[in-house]
């Protein structure tokens, strides 16, 4: 493969159905059907390899505008002021005092420990926050569940389980809101058709700018790396 590129992780899936390439700010991935024979591979990479370059080359340069200093608050979805943050030497990994709003985090991992301290946070705050959209809505859903997914903010299963990114907390408000309001819609309607935006409106007039900010916006540096 070009220089320009690392090297691509190959991961052959039994029940995956067609080759699926995803391009991330620190790795490529290619996903491959069980029976996919290797010339298929080289054939369709080779093809792909435009695509790749010039979107590894997009990523590097998002990569590489993001401020990466480490931040001294943090803005969350369900806090009016910023949550102060101080980097101190201390035994526990973050301490968060929920009264002042200040994160004592640290100082040995500090990047590390605030990505914890955040996922912590959204798996308390988040499931509550669903159920509150859930009921202004009036739509029902089954289980929430928060995780890291790298490529989705949320999903709905067709038993109306509920996945919310735990980075959604990172958003204002009303962006957390749309993607609320967006897995909800999938209780009624599991497509994206006209029906389905015409019921995200219902309950998210600004559902289109919202979503815009969703995806333009890059996420800390600290919550980027592994």
């Amino acid at each position: 493969m070009t220089p320009n590129l690392p090297e691509i992780q190959i991961t052959r899936k039994l029940r995956a159905t067609r080759l699926r390439l995803r391009v991330e700010p620190t790795q490529i991935k290619l996903t491959v059907p069980q029976f996919c024979s290797q010339r298929q591979v080289q054939d369709f990479l080779k093809q792909s390899e435009k695509w790749m370059i010039e979107t590894w080359q997009a990523q590097q340069q998002k990569v590489q505008s993001i401020d990466r200093s480490f931040p001294k608050e943090l803005q969350l979805f369900n806090l009016e002021n910023p949550l102060q943050i101080t980097c101190t030497t201390q035994k526990q990994n973050f301490i968060y005092d929920a009264h002042t709003v200040v994160l004592s985090i640290s100082d040995r991992n500090p990047e590390s420990y605030l990505k914890a301290f955040v996922i912590a946070y959204a798996k308390h705050h988040l499931p509550l926050y669903l159920e509150q959209v859930s009921q202004q809505c009036q739509l029902d859903f089954g289980q929430c569940a928060i995780r890291q997914p790298k490529t989705r903010w949320g999903s709905c299963s067709a038993k109306h389980d509920i996945m919310l990114n735990s980075g959604l907390v990172l958003f204002p408000g009303h962006i957390a809101r749309y993607v609320c309001v967006h897995e909800l819609a999938h209780t009624r309607h599991f497509d994206h058709s006209p029906r389905f935006w015409a019921e995200v409106q219902k309950h998210d007039a600004n559902y289109q700018q919202h979503r815009k900010i969703l995806k333009s916006s890059p996420m800390p540096y600290w919550w980027l790396e592994k």
